[in-house]
């Protein structure tokens, strides 16, 4: 037996191989000072698991739930957009519930093209979206995200031939890995690039709730006509420390929300129905766990900022998300320096070259760990003497 030729087509799981890594020189003895993951460390906040408990003790929840999800959790989606956003969402049409917005995210190509149909991918950008065009046999075309442009794509930069093949174009903001935000300008720019090449948009907002120097994050759904392009993949991942709990949703325009409901219908029976109320008890309750989280990464983010200048290592605070995209030091190669930090000072970084071309001269770093493990981690960097004050 082999493979069919879609899994061959498959790019290697860049996030597998470099947790490959880190584990093995664990299994070696070794204390490695994790940076390179995207898996919070702190848990689920108290309230979320009470009711975790008390829907799981319910009988009706160990029935199969509707597909398209339950209608507690799709309302809650909506007010939770109103609240926050001051969007108006209908939670009967354009609301989708996913097994993680990566699901969302990776399927979405195939609900919405045909074989050989373009999309545009940002470079650097997360690697899993290049798995949602190898299922669905599509092309695509990369956008650099360059400093001097404020890590935001160029449309004007995209030959004409590509912006009139294009069909569906993704963006992520607050962004990984390069920890960039947005503008309400850049998108409305987006409605208005869309619109005239007739382009589906989905923003990927994991981490839509983590923003710095008082600055908030805004939807794309806030600007005028984004319903119109495009939809927005909210996760409760990030902003509930919900990772493992794979629960997430879609809100915004109504046919490609359509279109990944009629695909999931045939894929999934949904989410464990209790979850599901968790997730709308999150949703819909008090935040102030959320802003403690916040704060708790801008904090961090001040600290590996502070650590980095003192050792020599001239870096630009993130705006948002829980990264950091620093800069290698001149002679290295983003997967030397990489090598160098683990192999070295046990420091585990993801290589930037593994979010795409344009990640080449970086590495990201998670803002996962404590304050005292981001100092130690500055002084094992140190040691090795690449920096100078």
């Amino acid at each position: 037996m082999e493979f069919s030729k879609k899994l061959q087509q498959l790019p290697s799981q860049f996030f597998a191989s470099l947790a490959q890594k880190v584990n093995t020189a664990i299994a070696e003895g070794r204390d490695i000072i994790n940076l390179g993951q995207g898996n919070p460390d702190q848990p689920t906040p108290s309230h979320i698991i009470e009711a975790l408990q008390e829907a799981a003790e319910n009988p009706l929840t160990h029935k199969y739930p509707p597909f398209r999800g339950i209608t507690e959790l799709r309302e809650a989606a909506a007010a939770f957009y109103m609240r926050e956003y001051g969007v108006t969402i209908d939670p009967q049409t354009e609301v989708a519930i996913v097994g993680g917005t990566k699901i969302g995210l990776v399927e979405l190509p195939l609900a919405i093209m045909n074989p050989g149909d373009m999309m545009l991918l940002p470079d650097p950008g997360y690697p899993d979206y290049l798995s949602g065009v190898a299922l669905a046999d599509v092309q695509f075309a990369t956008m650099p995200l360059l400093p001097e442009n404020k890590f935001l794509p160029d449309y004007d930069a995209l030959s004409e031939d590509i912006k009139e093949q294009a069909k569906l174009l993704y963006i992520n903001y607050p962004n990984n890995p390069t920890g960039a935000i947005a503008t309400y300008d850049f998108f409305k720019e987006t409605v208005a690039f869309a619109k005239k090449h007739h382009i589906a948009v989905a923003h990927d907002f994991a981490y839509g709730a983590i923003g710095f120097d008082g600055k908030k994050p805004i939807s794309f759904l806030q600007v005028e006509g984004a319903k119109d392009v495009g939809i927005e993949f909210y996760t409760l991942s990030k902003t509930f420390n919900m990772a493992g709990w794979r629960v997430g949703f879609a809100v915004g325009n109504a046919k490609m929300i359509e279109a990944i409901q009629l695909l999931q219908d045939h894929l999934f029976c949904s989410l464990f129905p209790a979850v599901q109320h968790a997730a709308a008890h999150a949703l819909s309750t008090e935040q102030n766990a959320v802003e403690q989280l916040r704060a708790t990464y801008e904090s961090r983010r001040n600290v590996l900022v502070e650590e980095a200048a003192k050792i020599g290592w001239q870096v630009k605070a993130p705006a948002g998300s829980f990264f950091a995209w620093l800069p290698v030091p001149q002679n290295y190669t983003s997967e030397q320096f990489t090598d160098l930090l683990l192999n070295k000072a046990d420091v585990a970084v993801a290589n930037g070259k593994g979010f795409g071309e344009f990640g080449e001269g970086y590495v990201r770093v998670g803002l996962l760990v404590s304050e005292e493990r981001l100092r130690e981690a500055m002084q094992r960097i140190a040691a090795l003497g690449i920096f100078h004050k």
